[in-house]
């Protein structure tokens, strides 16, 4: 595909996507792009739509597996300052999607505004939280989110409200092709209890889980009513191996990548697990992971 018209610029081919995931796994993307802001993504949107290229949008990769072969398609990078900022107005904050969920937080306690810290510790943007609905035993996201502005496959640019937003586990009912923006409404407490409270569930995570390892973060949703972790530990799986992938012994719901590891070999982990845990249990574990 040929690029003109000023996009050259934020274009480039055949990037590789290891060091910009979590796991540092995963081959090139075909195409590379990081437009300057919503004119330009809406922009490039529509010239990928007419051209049939596949879009993937990439955020600080935490909760991401890329496939060794890389990605046939292009993958949009906000990392541009225009989709990382954050602006607040009362107790209304509007959040550009590619904003760093653990700098926000912080933020959002040192101004004494209440609602996101529940996620403290769970690494990603904005835009990949509200998607799928980040979150854990302490809350999670949806509950803060007041609207969220989005691009359709086409490029066209449209806005959701809470009344018309559905928030469930790991989930939501968001369709948009691009999450932009959002706007979220929180509650004014003090700052040194917001602090410490953040502190506190980071601990708690920091305790519990591997943070220091290469891990895409929890590997499995949880199955009703279960611990996908506590399904893996009771099936024996803890510290179990293929390749270089390996079941994390601090919490058996998160795989970390060892020196060597290819993505093949975290796939085919997941793969042991879920065999495992439904010959032991019944119960097939689905994915909290993204795989591209």
């Amino acid at each position: 595909m040929s690029w003109q018209n000023g996009f050259e610029s934020i274009i480039q081919e055949n990037v590789h996507l290891a060091p910009l995931t979590w796991f540092g796994l995963g081959g090139p993307a075909r195409y590379f792009i990081t437009p300057a802001g919503i004119e330009q993504l809406s922009a490039v949107i529509q010239r990928l739509y007419a051209a049939q290229i596949p879009v993937y949008i990439l955020g600080s990769g935490a909760n991401l597996l890329i496939r060794d072969q890389g990605v046939d398609g292009a993958v949009i990078h906000l990392s541009n300052p225009s989709f990382t900022g954050a602006q607040i107005d009362g107790r209304t904050v509007k959040v550009g999607a590619g904003a760093d969920m653990m700098q926000l937080v912080r933020a959002m306690c040192k101004a004494g505004l209440g609602g996101i810290e529940p996620v403290a510790g769970i690494p990603g943007t904005l835009g990949g939280h509200i998607r799928m609905n980040a979150g854990g035993a302490f809350g999670d996201i949806g509950s803060a989110v007041a609207s969220v502005t989005m691009l359709d496959v086409e490029g066209n640019l449209y806005t959701r409200h809470r009344d018309d937003l559905v928030f469930g586990y790991r989930q939501s009912n968001i369709t948009g092709k691009v999450i932009v923006e959002a706007t979220l409404e929180l509650q004014p407490e003090n700052p040194e209890h917001l602090t410490q409270r953040m502190k506190e569930i980071w601990l708690y995570k920091k305790n519990s889980q591997p943070m220091g390892e290469n891990s895409a973060g929890c590997t499995f949703k949880n199955p009703d009513g279960q611990s996908a972790g506590k399904l893996i530990d009771l099936a024996g799986l803890k510290g179990s191996t293929v390749g270089g992938a390996m079941i994390s012994r601090r919490h058996a719901n998160f795989i970390v990548a060892r020196e060597g590891t290819k993505s093949a070999d975290v796939l085919g982990l997941i793969e042991h697990v879920q065999a495992m845990v439904e010959s032991r249990f019944g119960i097939k574990l689905e994915t909290e992971v993204v795989i591209w």
